[in-house]
């Protein structure tokens, strides 16, 4: 009995030895920075940055294959500790601000069909390209919202994406998800946007949406620098924003596709349904 006890005892021993050098020898050499990198990042690990989470963003940053400016949710403070930490120097850019680009709610667009499949934008653009008319619709199914880590989405009463300007840190899941890109990403100081992100000349928009650009081109006349066309598609030109000229472009245009998202408790221009205007 003694014997067995002591053979046992002294198996054990040999083998914790050997499990002490083994994890010597195959340790693996973490630089401190990473841990203090990881001390400073969001935390939010919602791979906005490219990669799994911070911990692995953070390897990266040491390892000197990502960049430094990619924790959006972190916002220029984290960037500045970051590039403290890598003794870098880094130019903060402009903080971003997704932005949804369609007001075409279930009382301004046609629908196709009467989808009644899964809660789910990818899903639904698959079966027909998707049951809104508008190629370039949002389909209000909430697949931004589920995968917006910040709850900065929602879905209002009229089946459209609505941004929590509050909470939005600009990291682009919303973007990425949507299968319309609906979602764009802009500057966080620019409140005045082109709410259309449909491709058709005008003559065809007017058929299934009473409040998407028709390409009039009123917004290029009034505010030159300010606006661009994109095909049949007016967009801002956030390097060059002037906001008397943009407002008075707001005012003109006649679908009132471009709206000051500043102001969100402020009345927009009435416009009237797709029913209103064919009745």
């Amino acid at each position: 009995m003694l014997a067995a006890v002591i053979s046992l005892g002294s198996l054990g021993c040999f083998a914790a030895i050997l499990l002490a050098m083994a994890a010597r020898r195959f340790a693996v050499k973490v630089d401190p920075r990473q841990a203090a990198l990881l001390d400073v990042l969001a935390g939010a690990n919602c791979g906005a940055c490219g990669y799994p989470g911070c911990s692995a963003y953070a390897r990266a940053l040491v390892a000197g294959t990502a960049r430094p400016d990619l924790c959006r949710p972190g916002g220029p403070e984290t960037l500045a500790r970051i590039a403290t930490i890598l003794d870098i120097e880094v130019a903060p850019g402009e903080p971003q601000i997704a932005v949804v680009r369609c007001r075409g709610d279930r009382q301004q667009s046609r629908a196709k069909y009467d989808y009644q499949g899964l809660e789910d934008c990818r899903a639904a653009q698959k079966l027909a390209f998707g049951p809104k008319t508008c190629p370039g619709g949002c389909l209000g199914l909430g697949s931004c919202v589920q995968h917006c880590p910040f709850g900065a989405l929602s879905i209002n009463e009229q089946g459209l994406a609505e941004v929590d300007r509050d909470r939005c840190t600009g990291c682009g899941l919303c973007v990425s998800v949507c299968p319309r890109q609906v979602l764009a990403l802009a500057p966080a100081g620019s409140h005045i946007h082109v709410q259309c992100n449909s491709p058709d000349a005008g003559r065809k928009v007017k058929n299934y949406c009473h409040v998407g650009c028709i390409g009039c081109r009123l917004c290029i006349k009034t505010a030159p620098e300010c606006f661009v066309m994109e095909g049949f598609l007016a967009k801002v030109n956030y390097g060059h924003q002037k906001p008397t000229a943009m407002a008075d472009a707001m005012e003109r245009c006649p679908h009132h596709c471009i709206q000051d998202l500043a102001e969100p408790g402020e009345a927009a221009p009435h416009s009237p349904s797709v029913e209103e205007r064919t009745s």
